[in-house]
């Protein structure tokens, strides 16, 4: 943001140096970039931060400057004579699109006459790098310079209709721009038109049909107020910025409108002459939001800052911000902030306000600042012992993009089968769709290691994915996705270690699932209890040619929601036995349709709570001697007490009992 040392004069007395004054800008929060002599001017370059755009214009910077040095503030009273026609009778303005355009404000001025501009506002423009085109459009740009709010002045005899119109452009609509170039507009972009075209694209750029030139007489100037998420995208698809598009991406102040078009119709009047309309047009499609006032605890300004200010002085500067005292106390004051400050809605932000006024450089380095520990919530919790299984088991945390191209949204999609939801304006090029769920990502990464000849490729990711919902926001949902070149078991046990390591006590059972991307024979739906954890499995053979893999490669997906509500984050203190365990193998024939899960829940029921561990350690098929259809699964048990040591009829027991489960419930022959 360029400012002019001599404009500044106009608002402000500079009785300081310009290295004065850019060093107490730059402690104050406006970063000081540089300054260059430009004729008898100085045009200081200043950093604008996002959260400031009052200070987009000459009087905010003069406001500062007031406050800082506690000067007196000049600001111009604009109140231009106006003949009698109404504008009213002149022009119509219509909002067809409230969402992007929440206040539309038009006065008009008859009988102009577009000439040079003079030499004082020529000079000012130039200090500033702006071109100087002719009277009225150099009265346009330096209302915007001087205030931040954004005008535009159409020639109104090339208005068909005498109307505006404000709406959401067509697909496909053709828009010729001031700058010589066309450019082809979508829905959701705003349009200013008149009864059959457009004729500016309202917050970014004026249209060359309409726009002024030496023959223009009659003038509708516009001074309005544009949705800062449509402009900025708007901006973006286009590929086209302007000054005006800069200061509506950061918001303009509501209550300057109409300031800032009669300051505009007041410099005309001086300038070119003619005659303003009585009135104005001004429609209001979306009232602002009320601002709500903001409560100040004198206490807080020392526990925040280390220091004691005033109390007058903490009423001074803010006073001097433009905020207004509503109430107070002893201990508080209450404030109405200005709509020029739309970054002043906390406590905290006043405290900040009178430390940057007051001075950082008086607060001491060594002043102690009062602190409490922070409580980690439980996701954070949750989130830290996931990763510390991970990693010790030899994953490292990948970190993808939120979006993903067609072909890779459409791979793997195990919670949801809505189509994703797509960006019109990609972060990547090509990659338009929200992602549904991490794994593609994962395997696209795997895919670039094993092209590299990375062997040892072992990735994991915890972030959002997000489902489309039939109306409203799309549900968003916390997981963990990982994958993995090792089998299947081993990938299932490190989930199993997950669980055991937030001490979760529903049991993690697994179910079948007709998830067509992995293996037929290596997939499951994962549960706690009755509640759906996620999905585990090995990508079949298809799969891994669609995701053009070389290698084997387990992947699967969990909740981390779902593992925060059951988990037990309280630790709790076990001792170990000191009794000794006995062991069990057992040498199981079943059909080969039971699946290990069944198994093991039979016989850890049986075993009940002296079951110390159980392992499976492996299956084998021998058709000669059990038969077609038939498998051999090997299980290794352990037996232990916490309180004394098993007898031999305590373990044979628990033993017969886990064979006589087996045989009832999986239909199991022990060997």
């Amino acid at each position: 943001m360029l400012v002019s040392w001599n404009w500044l004069k106009d608002y402000v007395q500079l009785q300081m140096s310009a290295d004065e004054l850019a060093t107490r800008l730059a402690m104050a929060g406006l970063n000081h970039e540089s300054t260059e002599a430009v004729g008898n001017d100085l045009a200081i370059d200043l950093e604008i931060t996002s959260n400031r755009p009052d200070c987009l214009g000459h009087l905010g910077v003069a406001r500062e400057i007031s406050v800082l040095f506690d000067q007196g503030l000049c600001l111009p009273d604009p109140r231009p004579a106006t003949g009698s026609t109404a504008a009213a009778d002149l022009v119509k303005v219509r909002i067809d699109a409230p969402e992007l355009c929440p206040r539309y404000t038009a006065r008009v001025i008859r009988g102009v006459k577009v000439g040079p501009s003079p030499a004082w506002l020529a000079d000012r423009l130039t200090t500033l790098g702006i071109a100087v085109i002719s009277n009225v459009v150099d009265i346009t740009n330096y209302v915007l310079m001087e205030c931040g709010q954004p005008l535009h002045a159409f020639d109104l005899a090339k208005l068909q209709g005498g109307q505006i119109v404000v709406r959401s452009a067509q697909a496909g609509e053709p828009f010729d721009a001031i700058d010589h170039r066309t450019y082809t507009l979508q829905p959701g972009m705003c349009v200013i038109g008149d009864m059959s075209r457009p004729v500016a694209l309202g917050g970014v750029m004026g249209g060359a049909q309409t726009e002024v030139s030496s023959t223009t007489r009659d003038l509708l100037i516009e001074a309005a107020d544009f949705d800062s998420m449509s402009i900025r995208s708007t901006s973006r698809a286009l590929n086209l910025k302007s000054p005006s598009s800069y200061r509506f991406e950061r918001g303009v102040d509501y209550d300057a409108i109409d300031w800032a078009s009669r300051r505009a119709c007041q410099l005309i009047l001086e300038l070119a002459g003619g005659e303003l309309a009585a009135g104005v047009v001004d429609v209001v499609a979306r009232p602002p939001v009320a601002r709500q006032p903001v409560v100040l605890r004198l206490s807080q300004i020392r526990r925040v800052l280390g220091i004691d200010i005033d109390r007058r002085e903490v009423e001074r500067i803010l006073q001097r911000l433009g905020l207004a005292a509503v109430g107070s106390d002893a201990h508080s004051i209450t404030w109405n902030t200005p709509t020029w400050r739309r970054d002043l809605s906390r406590e905290i932000d006043l405290i900040e306000e009178v430390a940057r006024i007051h001075g950082y450089d008086k607060i001491p380095e060594d002043v102690g600042v009062p602190m409490a520990p922070s409580l980690r919530q439980d996701r954070h919790r949750v989130l830290t012992a996931v990763r510390q299984v991970l990693t010790a088991s030899g994953f490292h945390e990948a970190m993808t993009a939120s979006v993903v191209d067609e072909r890779s949204s459409g791979l793997f999609s195990p919670w949801s089968s809505a189509e994703p939801i797509r960006s019109n304006m990609p972060m990547l090029r090509g990659a338009n769709c929200l992602r549904r769920t991490l794994v593609p990502s994962l395997l696209e990464s795997r895919r670039v290691n094993e092209s590299r000849a990375n062997e040892w490729v072992e990735l994991f990711e915890t972030a959002k994915v997000y489902l489309p919902a039939e109306s409203g926001l799309p549900e968003e949902r916390w997981v963990v996705a990982l994958s993995s070149g090792r089998d299947f078991r081993t990938v299932k046990g490190i989930v199993e270690g997950i669980v055991r390591s937030l001490h979760i006590r529903a049991p993690l059972t697994t179910d079948a699932c007709a998830l067509e991307f992995l293996d037929g024979g290596q997939r499951c739906e994962l549960k706690l209890g009755d509640e759906r954890l996620g999905y585990l499995g090995a990508v079949g053979g298809e799969g891994r040619k669609a995701a053009d893999l070389r290698k084997p490669t387990v992947v699967a997906e969990l909740l981390l929601e779902v593992l925060q509500r059951h988990a037990h984050l309280i630790p709790q203190f076990q001792p170990f036995s000191d009794f000794p365990p006995i062991s069990y193998d057992f040498n199981f024939v079943v059909d080969q349709h039971v699946r290990w899960a069944d198994m093991q829940a039979a016989l850890s029921s049986a075993a009940g709570p002296l079951l110390d561990a159980l392992e499976y350690r492996e299956t084998y098929r021998d058709p000669e001697r059990d038969g077609p259809g038939r498998q051999r699964i090997l299980v290794a048990a352990r037996l232990r007490s916490t309180d004394h040591t098993l007898t031999g009829e305590e373990a044979d027991a628990i033993r017969q009992a886990m064979i006589q489960a087996c045989e009832q419930k999986v239909g199991a022959k022990l060997l």
